[in-house]
C-alpha cells in the first residue's frame, strides 16, 4: 500500500518525522512503515465518512480493499472534487466505495458530462454531488438515450448543477415517456404534452398514481377546471392537493370567486387569505 498516492499533509509530516529512524535500518523500519501507512490510511477514510469510525476492528477492510478504495477518492479528486464532498458521495452511493468500483468504470459517465452535456467540470461535481448514482449509469444504454430525448423535447440547461437535471439525466427514458403518455391520456396532445414538459420537466419526477392522477382527478372532478387550465400552468401539479389545493379550492367555491389556477396557487398564505377573506 502506497501512502503517497494520498497526498495526506498529516501522514507527510509523520513520514518526515521519521524519516531518520527509517534510514538507520533496512528490514524493521519498512514494517513500521507499512502498519503506520495502514493505519493512517484507515484513520482518512474514516474522516471522509467512507468507513464508520464505530466499525470493529475485525471488520475493518483488507489492505487490498483499502488500495481500491482510495484509488475510487483519488480519481474522484482529480475530477474535481474536495474532502467535504465524500460524506455525501459516500452516504447516497455507498457502492462507489467497494472493491468492486473501478475509476475506469466512471470513466464514460465524466466523458459523457463534458462532451455530450457541455458540462464544465464544476457544473459535472455539482451534478454528481446531486446524484452520486449517476456514476453508477450505462452512458449507452441510459446518460445519452435520455439527454437525446429530453433535448428533442426542448428541456434546456440540464448542465445546471440542481437536482432536477441530476435526476432527470439519471432517469431511464421509457420512465420519462410515461409522464407522457399520462398528459396524452389526459387530453393534451403530444405537442402539448411536451410543451408542458419542457415548461415544467420536474413533471418527470412526480408519480403517476400519488401525484399525477389524483391531482388531474380533483382539478376536473371536483374543480370542474378544463384541460386548458392545465396546459396554461402545469405547474399545478407540483402543489400539495391536501394542502394547498384542497383547501383553496373551497375557499373560495364558499365565496362563489373563481380565478386563475396559477393566481390561486402561487400567492402565500396571508396575502392569499387577506385577499379573499
Amino acid at each position: 500500500m502506497m501512502l503517497h498516492s494520498l497526498h495526506i499533509p498529516t501522514i507527510s509530516s509523520i513520514r518526515s518525522s521519521t524519516s531518520q529512524s527509517l534510514r538507520s535500518s533496512e528490514h524493521p523500519p519498512h514494517l513500521l512503515r507499512f502498519r503506520t501507512s495502514g493505519r493512517e490510511n484507515l484513520r482518512y477514510l474514516k474522516t471522509l465518512g467512507i468507513i464508520d469510525p464505530n466499525t470493529k476492528p475485525h471488520k475493518l477492510p483488507s489492505p487490498e480493499t483499502v488500495d481500491q478504495v482510495l484509488s475510487t477518492v483519488n480519481f474522484l479528486k482529480s475530477k474535481g472534487f474536495s474532502e467535504p464532498d465524500f460524506p455525501r458521495l459516500s452516504f447516497l452511493c455507498p457502492k462507489l466505495f467497494t472493491p468492486d468500483s473501478d475509476p475506469t468504470d466512471i470513466e464514460p459517465v465524466f466523458e459523457f458530462l463534458t462532451f455530450d452535456l457541455a458540462a464544465t467540470d464544476q457544473e459535472s461535481c455539482g451534478l454528481i454531488i446531486r446524484c452520486p448514482q449517476i456514476l453508477l449509469s450505462d452512458v449507452e444504454y441510459c446518460l445519452r438515450p435520455t439527454l437525446i430525448y429530453l433535448r428533442k423535447l426542448g428541456v434546456e440547461k440540464l448542465n445546471v448543477p440542481n437536482s432536477l437535471n441530476a435526476h432527470l439525466l439519471n432517469t431511464r427514458v421509457e420512465r420519462l415517456t410515461e409522464k407522457i403518455r399520462f398528459l396524452r391520456s389526459s387530453g393534451l396532445s403530444r405537442q402539448e404534452s411536451a410543451m408542458a414538459c419542457r415548461r415544467f420537466p420536474a413533471i418527470f419526477g412526480y408519480s403517476i398514481d400519488n401525484n399525477l392522477k389524483p391531482k388531474f382527478e380533483y382539478l376536473v372532478g371536483e374543480m370542474k377546471r378544463s384541460v386548458e387550465e392545465l396546459k396554461a400552468f402545469p405547474q399545478y401539479f407540483a402543489f400539495s392537493l391536501e394542502n394547498r389545493i384542497m383547501p383553496r379550492h373551497m375557499h373560495l367555491e364558499q365565496r362563489d370567486v373563481r380565478i386563475s389556477l396559477k393566481r390561486m396557487l402561487l400567492w402565500n398564505d396571508d396575502k392569499f387569505y387577506a385577499k379573499w377573506n
